[in-house]
């Protein structure tokens, strides 16, 4: 049926900013309903390793129907518990991860980023796609009819669609539509990622130690010799946007976790020297609209959800599927948009809602948000039933019921 399908298209050309998740994932669609597909990517590669993500709920048919399910489940951390410990080390309370997250055992996958990022660059490389690595965009001119655009490199190009794919703090969003301080949304928080030695000989674990405002947690996947360590901290104005120097934001991050209790000293001077040390704020994107013209976004550029939300990976990878989907339906760029907007906007904003919820767990801001996170982690712990954050995160995560585009186009041709 694809092949029916791409054979009445025309060769319509896309250029697609970004080679992480939305993407590739975009870029397959395109290519199976038979789009002239570009992607650039800054990065000389398509990056590997990386912090865990999870793909739920709706995305999973989304890589179902992309035939990754066996790569994707070779690579799940099967996180068995997450332990919530006081000062001393001592455990508050011990959780099955799908407890807060809603997801659900058995069918649900949780990898690490890179695995992700790889298979989709490994389904999508041998085809007809061209990937441009080490460039990136510099200007674009959608004169209505097309999308003129000159690349850092200083090569130039000519595309009926450019879309976003470039993340949280995207190019293209910047070049079209404005200043990301205009759709960027500041969730109070601010975190760091790097790596530090198993030294606890975890696996298949989380530990975390949560005092008011701030929050120091490790993360085993599988039984490496490498823990994945958070340092994340509560802040009324999100520092260094103008000034992202990666000195001050150790020196202000071992500031704002001295003392600690638990391993955090160690955290800290493992971070004071991490040459791998991952900073940023929790925010979220929210925009009116996804695309202008001839330029569309999709994933973390026109929605990003924040990891407290569990569900940015997912939200790319949906939103990927129905715009391919919608571009390939419509011959008019702006019809598509427009439905994929409308498809996938009421799924997405569900979605970024949950961050609320799951910041709140994670890293309480008072004394009594933390005893009261403390009351509710043993009624968890007692309980084989999610919470309510993890019941309401178990229906979000589903609520969009996935068009078939093959049956939808077959009809449209059909008709033509």
């Amino acid at each position: 049926m694809l092949a029916t399908i791409a054979s009445k298209l025309s060769r319509r050309t896309v250029l697609i900013s970004g080679a992480s998740i939305a993407g590739p994932a975009l870029a397959y669609w395109l290519n199976q309903y038979g789009f002239d597909v570009t992607v650039v990517e800054r990065a000389d590669a398509v990056r590997s390793g990386g912090y865990p993500i999870d793909v739920r709920g709706t995305a999973i048919d989304v890589v179902q129907r992309m035939g990754l399910i066996p790569q994707l489940q070779a690579a799940h951390i099967n996180a068995q518990k997450l332990t919530f410990v006081d000062a001393v080390g001592a455990p508050i309370g011990v959780i099955r991860p799908e407890a807060l997250t809603g997801g659900v055992s058995g069918h649900d996958i949780e990898l690490p980023r890179g695995a992700l990022t790889s298979s989709l660059y490994v389904l999508t490389r041998d085809t007809t796609i061209r990937y441009r690595f080490n460039d990136s965009i510099d200007t674009l001119d959608d004169d209505g009819a097309g999308v003129d655009v000159r690349f850092k490199s200083g090569a130039q190009g000519r595309f009926d669609v450019v879309v976003g794919a470039d993340g949280l703090h995207s190019n293209t969003r910047a070049l079209v539509f404005g200043p990301e301080a205009r759709f960027s949304h500041y969730l109070g928080f601010c975190f760091n990622l790097f790596s530090v030695p198993n030294d606890l000989g975890l696996s298949h674990e989380g530990v975390t130690f949560a005092e008011p405002g701030r929050m120091a947690g490790v993360y085993a996947v599988g039984d490496s010799d490498t823990l994945h360590a958070f340092l994340t901290f509560a802040s009324i104005e999100p520092p260094f946007l103008s000034d992202p120097d990666i000195d001050k934001q150790r020196q202000r991050t071992a500031e704002v976790f001295a003392p600690g209790g638990w391993e955090v000293p160690r955290l800290v001077e493992a971070m004071q020297c991490s040459d791998d040390l991952y900073f940023d704020t929790v925010s979220q994107i929210h925009m009116p609209r996804w695309s202008s013209g001839r330029v569309a976004l999709v994933g973390d550029a026109a929605y990003a959800a924040s990891f407290l939300s569990g569900q940015g990976s997912s939200l790319a990878l949906v939103g990927a599927y129905v715009l391919a989907g919608e571009l390939a339906t419509h011959a008019d760029p702006a019809e598509a948009f427009t439905a994929y907007e409308q498809i996938t906007r009421p799924f997405v904003e569900a979605n970024q809602a949950l961050a609320g919820g799951g910041g709140g767990f994670l890293l309480p801001r008072t004394s009594e948000e933390l005893d009261a996170r403390n009351q509710a982690l043993l009624a968890l712990q007692s309980s084989e039933s999610a919470g309510s954050h993890g019941e309401q995160s178990r229906r979000v995560h589903s609520l969009l019921q996935l068009p078939d585009y093959t049956l939808r186009q077959g009809a449209q041709f059909a008709r033509t």
